[in-house]
């Protein structure tokens, strides 16, 4: 985007932004791609299916989130979108939801959830949106993970996350697991307990389920070691 930039509105944002929110030619309306910041547009044309805005000028520019990822075992549809919902107002780089052996739900709506995240980002005011990623097995996600990539797993039986985080990991690349309703089974937590990269902490001396329990971890993670300290 920038100044003086036309944008072509498809039907759907058409509806959205004239039937529902109600704007009309000559109002303003802030814009973002990813890319380009934050940019302040005016409807120059409002019609029923269709639409134009001009971008007049930048708000603000890019404002990436913190490098952390959000490894999350589906359950059911509406706590599901509620993870993805709350991850992005937090603070996420990319959600990737995981198949372990005691997932309830092994299926997918990506671009439901893609559509939830932009949603988000749009009410919170973010600059970018992050990336769903397609549903992987946890075996074959670790098998291939980063070197550089730290992992904090979630783990009842470790010690307080408060004070297993240390400031020296600010600035690296991190990712959270949160695992499904029935915890990881024991050939699970042997395969994470192995790998170097893996710091277990717990939440707290009550069990959570588990979209409280990514609201949990994102918002320490994020006071210790994200763009809240």
């Amino acid at each position: 985007m920038s100044e003086g930039q036309s944008v072509p509105l498809n039907e759907d944002q058409a509806l959205y932004l004239f039937a529902v929110m109600r704007k009309e030619k000559g109002d303003s309306i802030m814009l973002f791609n990813g890319r380009d910041g934050e940019w302040l547009a005016e409807v120059v044309d409002a019609a029923k299916r269709r639409g134009v805005l001009i971008c007049r000028s930048q708000t603000r520019p890019l404002q990436a989130p913190p490098d952390v990822w959000l490894l999350f075992a589906p359950v059911k549809k509406a706590e599901t979108t509620y993870i993805v919902e709350k991850a992005v107002e937090l603070g996420v780089a990319r959600l990737c939801p995981v198949q372990t052996r005691f997932t309830n739900s092994d299926r997918l709506n990506r671009d439901r959830l893609q559509a939830n995240a932009r949603e988000a980002a749009e009410q919170c005011g973010a600059t970018l949106v992050p990336e769903v990623a397609e549903i992987t097995p946890l075996d074959r996600l670790l098998a291939q993970w980063p070197a550089d990539r730290r992992i904090l797993w979630c783990n009842e039986a470790k010690a307080g996350l408060a004070t297993a985080l240390s400031t020296e990991g600010r600035g690296q690349p991190w990712a959270i697991l949160i695992g499904p309703e029935g915890g990881f089974s024991e050939d699970e937590r042997a395969r994470l307990a192995a790998l170097p990269q893996v710091l277990q902490a717990s939440l707290g001396p009550r069990i959570l389920r588990a979209e409280t329990a990514a609201v949990a971890a994102l918002t320490l993670w994020q006071s210790v070691l994200g763009d809240w300290a």
